[in-house]
């Protein structure tokens, strides 16, 4: 599956779209995008029950960083399949089996009766996350009008960065009601499960919204429903475009399109081509410098270091508010400034952050539950813990998808895109499951790790990273 490549619209069409369609258009993107929303959300909401998972399930440390890495394995099959899926049953019910999954996972995850059944329905809601983040932009792309659609398609980016803000906020809200307590008593049940199953809310309005969106033109033609395309084209792009012309457009982009497999990554000294290499190592740098102990450990970190719990996780929602702004601002620059450039300023801000809060870290004394923290060392933590979030969200947070989505040569995009995207996951994974272990062995230790991930991803983007700005697709060798 991938998103349309035909040419733009004659003029009047892309006027029709801005002034009698562009609304409805808007409409549809956003109800796409709420899977990004969910993904945030599915993501982060974690964050807030990791103290009391460990607490009702007496687990230790390793057990529970494999509760909380368990939607990871649902992300990467839920990833891999779902292109399939959707070329087989079309975009819209692909995003209606997602909402299922979500809710499903909502729920189960708000009564486990065993930590392998939280795993488990933690899997069931990473699968859902796998097929949101693929079908989404997919679907956006195809929807879009060409004039439109690189600023429609952030809308993905955008939901998942607020749904990460929300889910925090809602954590915070429901802690506060619990007296503080993340096991605290709520209608009969705690405040933890709370957490994880108001999810069910936005994962239901997802669904609702798929019924009410169109399936993608793309789909509809490639299943011989050349008339609903034509419908489809009419409301997006307006009357006054050629549809004739567009389906023509669609069905010839369609028929040359070369569907990449993994045989056509293969080349050069190591196995596979320059360029796959390339783009594995931004995606794994991407996971390495630790970003994801941020979204999903914060509010157990600052807990560990003597913080109370109100606070800690209202300090959650203040870093997601950064990441929100911080990806705003490489919205705005990334196509001013450069991939390059953005990417470069994120490294150096995150490789000075990360080795504050390590050299803060280092003050902390006392074991166990009984972990303090000098005064001015937890206030630079915390300040280096929102710089750094600002200083990824600004930078490699966008880039690297921007930077993944052009640099490959059309005849191996689709493939080489695969490929750096499981990097991802597994990175993720990695990061997500060594965390706790590493923090009860040196906190500050494992500050130090990322911080040289991060200072190492600047002599690479320096030596073999391609500046794409400006570059159309075609122009990538």
């Amino acid at each position: 599956m991938s998103s349309s490549t035909e040419k733009a619209p004659a003029p009047d069409g892309g006027r029709a779209a801005r002034s009698d369609h562009l609304g409805h258009v808007i409409f549809i993107t956003a109800a796409a995008a709420m899977g990004g929303f969910l993904f945030g959300y599915d993501s982060s909401v974690i964050n807030g029950a990791v103290v009391a998972i460990r607490d009702r399930f007496d687990v230790g440390s390793e057990a529970l960083a494999q509760v909380i890495a368990a939607a990871l394995i649902g992300c990467a099959l839920g990833a891999a399949t779902a292109g399939r899926i959707a070329d087989r049953i079309g975009r819209i019910r692909c995003m209606q089996i997602a909402a299922v999954l979500f809710t499903a996972s909502a729920i189960g995850s708000a009564l486990p009766f065993a930590l392998w059944d939280l795993a488990a329905w933690r899997i069931v809601g990473g699968f859902g996350i796998g097929m949101a983040s693929v079908i989404g932009p997919a679907y956006i792309a195809e929807v879009s009008p060409p004039a439109y659609r690189g600023r429609l398609a952030s809308f993905q980016q955008a939901a998942i960065v607020i749904g990460i803000a929300v889910s925090q906020l809602v954590n915070w809200a429901i802690l506060n009601l619990a007296g503080g307590d993340q096991r605290g008593d709520l209608a009969g049940l705690e405040a933890w499960q709370w957490m994880l199953g108001v999810m069910v809310v936005p994962a239901v309005l997802y669904g609702l919204l798929s019924f009410v969106i169109p399936e993608s033109p793309r789909f509809l033609i490639s299943a011989g429903r050349t008339e609903q395309a034509r419908k489809v084209l009419a409301e997006v792009e307006g009357s006054h475009a050629d549809l004739d012309a567009r389906v023509a457009e669609i069905e010839h982009a369609m028929r040359s399109e070369h569907k990449s497999t993994f045989k056509d990554l293969l080349g050069g000294r190591f196995g596979l081509l320059p360029i796959v290499w390339v783009g594995i190592g931004l995606s794994v740098f991407q996971q390495l410098v630790g970003i994801n102990v941020i979204f999903y450990y914060s509010s157990s970190l600052w807990q560990s270091v003597g913080i109370d719990p109100s606070s800690s996780f209202l300090y959650s929602f203040t870093t997601s508010i950064i990441n929100i702004v911080g990806t705003v601002i490489a919205m705005i620059f990334v196509d001013r400034l450069g991939r390059k450039p953005l990417a470069l300023i994120g490294s150096v801000g995150m490789a000075l952050s990360l080795g504050t809060a390590a050299w803060a870290f280092s003050y902390t004394t006392g074991t166990g539950d009984d972990i303090t923290m000098p005064d001015l060392q937890a206030a630079v933590a915390l300040v280096a813990a929102h710089s750094f979030v600002l200083f990824f969200a600004l930078s490699w947070g966008v880039v690297v998808w921007v930077l993944l989505g052009e640099m490959f040569p059309n005849r191996i995009r689709a493939a080489a895109l695969g490929v750096a995207a499981a990097a991802q996951w597994v990175a993720n994974w990695l990061i997500t499951v060594t965390f706790p272990s590493l923090a009860d062995w040196n906190l500050s230790g494992a500050y130090v790790i990322y911080t040289v991930f991060a200072v190492l991803s600047i002599p690479f983007i320096l030596k073999w990273v391609p500046e794409t700005k400006g570059k159309a697709l075609e122009e990538m060798g």
